[in-house]
């Protein structure tokens, strides 16, 4: 369950990132008059940033315990 719960977390996170871009980019074009750049752009930043996040999540579940190493004493 605690696996569901993680992969969910990363798809969420990575496709509100996503979708948040694009909107903002939609909402520029759409004020500015224009097709399509912004879309593309800030999408990539979503894209980008929402990878980064991602790989930080992840690597935050792998990454190693030493709070038990200095509970007892150990540096």
């Amino acid at each position: 369950m605690e696996n569901l719960q993680l992969v969910m977390q990363l798809g969420l996170t990575m496709a509100g990132s996503i979708m948040l871009c694009f909107f903002i980019g939609f909402s520029l074009d759409s004020w500015l008059g224009i097709k399509g750049p912004f879309i593309v752009i800030f999408t990539l930043l979503g894209i980008i940033g929402g990878g980064v996040v991602v790989y930080r999540q992840i690597m935050e579940v792998f990454k190693p315990d030493n709070h038990d190493e200095k509970e007892n004493g150990d540096n």
